[in-house]
């Protein structure tokens, strides 16, 4: 089976048409989830799946339950700061409260910028394995993006960390050439 531009494309043998191992099902209108995670050089934390819209006040939940159990796991007592893009609950004026009330640093971020957080690039890795899962169900979905969040090593995570220098580097060569 490939895929291109038309579609799917099927080579089988003449008279394996019917065959059942020759078929899979297809979801015409495929779920979807939105999903929130954490990363470090240390690895990635717990996820959280996300119904509904995110406001100010719901990515505060995230945050106080699922933010602040992934920095004790990744960080233990040490400082870090957090990274996040300036969508507008993340922008609020009661989630910047939020943080300095917990004593947490955020990265400046300005507006309109290129999205370098290494988090992105984890998302990436997720969406290429579950290319091979075909998940038919929002519980299937759910499970594959588990399993795949699962076996993002440390390593991996340390990598697009200690790239992080590099790609700013690259980001101001081509800021410096216009």
């Amino acid at each position: 089976m490939s895929f291109g531009n038309q579609g799917a494309r099927v080579w089988r043998k003449t008279g394996e048409k019917e065959m059942p191992k020759c078929l899979k099902s297809s979801v015409k209108y495929p779920q979807s989830v939105m999903v929130w995670g954490a990363m470090s050089a240390a690895g990635v934390g717990p996820l959280c799946f996300i119904k509904g819209r995110v406001n100010a006040a719901s990515y505060q939940e995230i945050l106080e339950h699922f933010m602040l159990p992934s920095a004790e796991k990744l960080y233990g007592d040490e400082d870090f700061v957090f990274q996040h893009d300036l969508a507008p609950a993340h922008s609020a004026k009661t989630t910047g409260k939020w943080f300095t009330d917990h004593g947490i640093t955020v990265l400046n971020w300005p507006a309109n910028s290129p999205d370098l957080n290494p988090i992105e690039n984890l998302w990436d890795i997720v969406k290429r394995k579950l290319r091979d899962a075909r998940p038919n169900t929002l519980d299937e979905l759910k499970a594959a993006i588990e399993a795949s969040w699962a076996s993002i090593t440390p390593q991996q995570c340390h990598r697009l960390i200690a790239s992080m220098p590099r790609r700013i580097a690259s980001v101001f060569y081509l800021l410096n050439l216009n």
